[in-house]
């Protein structure tokens, strides 16, 4: 194996007391990699690092990998579409989403809407479409895709493109105050037919999701539903991942192994305003909060026109040049063209320049971003599905307003672009070899595939293949049979002089509930672990808390009757000090008619005054979603808690 071929340690280097000694530890992992493979060859740095830790040896832990695709070119499975055909396709979804807003502004000035985000994320929604996410059917119950709300024009622009959305309906975009208009953002209230999240206000949908796959597993566990199959997709924006509910929950799915879960995060580096990290790397970022956590981390940063340039990377100066440079710079890279590229990032590296010479500036310009090339997403989301054991984290690197020209692609006013004027239209229609002639650049029309075209049969075929059209939402579940009043009869009569709180009374409605054959496993109760405070601590032994493992330890308290009993088929929710967690699990629960056609009661009892506050966003988002349960404000009105102080007694409710 030549000298160059071989891993270079780091600055490290400069310190090096016995350099000799290092280039024989170097060589023999290189032998290792190359005869054995790079199984073997972690293993035996992982037997290095046990040895290390027991002498206080070990190097701080490496929380990311190199700023390069997790999954190299000989490493990805063998594409499955018709790249040509995807390729059309896709020009048309990114024209119609474009044209959507662009003409909804023009009727009416100052409607809104956003173009950039979708005409960033398109190949990766596309993806999916094509070839990962399932409709509901016989043999499958459904992925669930959690769209990101911005991103709405591609996804009304794919339903006309499949004749589910008219003509009409396209020209009514932000116009949903009357019948047939299209909502702004992802609205089942508005739009029950096709959207199933609510998902626009920034860092519900992340946290809805997680809660959402870990409600898959409840019903599988407790043998309700049959959802091995199924996949949780959440699409979320780098910016976005700046809310705290983004982030608040990544432990839970590692540490109930949710392989369920698929986060996608599309990283343009820009938010609203600007870069999202404008000094460093918010890829580099997310790696270590995630991979940190536990979950699998697939970075698709460059596309397949970057490979040749890494395979003459024998030295590493590439991938050290892109880690040493912020996103800031990234931003300008794709704003500003390729003769600036190669200045501003070739040039810091006269041997980098000349590896580019043969390069002109429009092909360094056409050096694309891992999240726009079909084969690197792919890969990636192929590698997601088949992963076991853990929640997946897909970081997919784009470029914001990709294909807007002067009107926005990778400036700072890219998210607010509303507009785009006749040369950068006629630009775009060129770049994605669009249909529509000179004369009608200014009508903007809607395209679909004709009937016949082989476009059409492929766009229709695809969706066929995997059970159906996405979104959609299903609006019934077959009912279940309720109690009649007779039931209650224990609690309807006067207590005498025994008085009882509230709370008393709801846990001995609930009892009641629990022993009716027809609803007592449909029954979910979710704690943010009140359950003494409330008076709920006898359904422990009852009907058992939830968890994955059961219970892999005795109980301290396993010789009292009401001990403290978790269980593989539990039906309690115990979601710890954690409101925005159970309201997670509440609304999963009660919109499982719709994502599953299977009704659950959840109930959901909370101290009101923390409760509530804490939770009003998730509330307006249920009720968006048409979630069917029952809330308690379980400090309300008359309480257990009087001993507690003015908190519980200042009239929340």
């Amino acid at each position: 194996m030549s000298e160059s071929s071989l891993p270079s340690p780091d600055s490290a280097a400069a310190s090096d007391i016995d350099p000799v000694e290092t280039r024989e530890w170097l060589e023999a992992l290189a032998d290792v990699l190359q005869h054995d493979g790079a199984e073997r060859a972690r293993f035996l740095l992982e037997a290095l690092l046990g040895k290390a830790r027991d002498a206080q040896a070990a190097p701080a832990a490496v929380s990311t990998t190199p700023y390069v695709n997790s999954i190299g070119p000989s490493a990805e499975p063998a594409y499955p579409g018709d790249l040509e055909i995807e390729k059309r396709l896709m020009a048309l979804m990114r024209w119609n989403a474009m044209a959507l807003v662009v003409n909804a502004n023009k009727k009416l000035e100052g409607i809104g809407g956003h173009i950039a985000t979708y005409q960033s994320a398109a190949q990766l929604f596309e993806t999916g479409f094509q070839h990962f996410w399932h409709a509901p059917g016989e043999d499958h119950g459904g992925d669930l895709v959690f769209f990101q709300g911005h991103a709405s024009p591609g996804v009304y622009s794919r339903a006309f493109a499949e004749g589910r959305l008219s003509e009409e309906q396209m020209k009514r975009f932000r116009q949903e105050s009357e019948p047939g208009g299209l909502s702004s953002y992802p609205h089942p209230w508005l739009m029950p037919e096709l959207w199933q999240f609510a998902t626009v206000s920034m860092g519900l949908g992340p946290l809805m999701a997680i809660y959402q796959a870990r409600f898959l597993k409840y019903l599988h566990n407790r043998g309700l539903l049959d959802t091995a199959r199924r996949k949780v997709w959440a699409f979320l924006g780098d910016g976005e991942m700046d809310e705290v509910e983004s982030i608040g929950a990544v432990g839970l799915p590692v540490r109930e192994k949710l392989d369920n879960l698929v986060f996608v995060v599309n990283c343009n580096l820009q938010r609203l305003d600007g870069p999202v990290r404008g000094n460093s790397k918010i890829v580099q970022e997310l790696e270590s909060i995630f991979g940190g956590a536990g979950w699998r981390v697939i970075k698709v940063m460059w596309g397949g026109s970057w490979d040749p340039l890494f395979e003459a990377d024998h030295d590493g100066r590439l991938k050290r040049l892109m880690m040493n440079s912020v996103d800031g710079e990234w931003q300008a890279f794709a704003a500003k063209g390729g003769a600036y590229f190669r200045q501003n990032f070739f040039g810091k590296d006269p041997e980098l320049l000349a590896r580019v010479a043969h390069l002109s500036d429009q092909q360094l310009a056409s050096l694309e971003r891992g999240g726009h090339d079909p084969k690197k997403v792919f890969a990636a989301y192929q590698a997601a599905v088949q992963t076991v054991g853990k929640p997946v984290l897909i970081l997919a690197q784009t470029v914001k307003g990709y294909g807007m020209s002067a009107s926005g692609e990778a400036l700072n006013i890219a998210h607010q672009q509303k507009k785009m004027g006749a040369e950068d239209i006629r630009a775009f229609r060129d770049r994605f070899v669009v249909a529509v002639d000179d004369e009608g650049l200014e009508k903007l029309p809607f395209l679909k595939p004709a009937e016949g075209s082989p476009e059409h049969a492929y766009l229709h075929q695809r969706r066929q293949a995997l059970g159906g059209y996405l979104p959609q939402r299903r609006r019934a579940a077959p009912a279940l049979a309720i109690p009649g009043l007779e039931a209650f009869e224990s609690m309807l009569g006067a207590t005498g002089d025994r008085e009882i709180s509230t709370t008393r009374a709801f846990v001995n409605a609930l009892s009641l509930l629990l022993r009716d054959k027809n609803l007592k496993e449909r029954i979910v109760p979710i704690l943010a672990d009140e359950a003494r405070t409330f008076g709920m601590e006898g359904l422990f032994r009852q009907i058992g808390i939830y968890s994955p493992w059961g219970q892999l330890y005795q109980p301290v308290d396993s010789d009292q009757l009401m001990f403290y009993k978790e269980a593989k088929n539990g039906q309690i929710l115990q979601e710890g000090i954690n409101e925005a967690g159970a309201m997670s699990s509440w609304i999963a629960a009660g919109m499982s008619y719709s994502s599953h056609g299977l009704h659950m009661i959840p109930f959901y009892i909370f101290y009101s005054m923390f409760g509530f506050q804490r939770i009003g966003d998730l509330i307006w988002a249920a009720a968006d979603m048409q979630a069917r349960g029952f809330l308690l404000g379980g400090t309300s009105g008359r309480t257990t808690l009087n001993g507690e102080g003015l908190q519980h007694e200042d009239g929340h409710s």
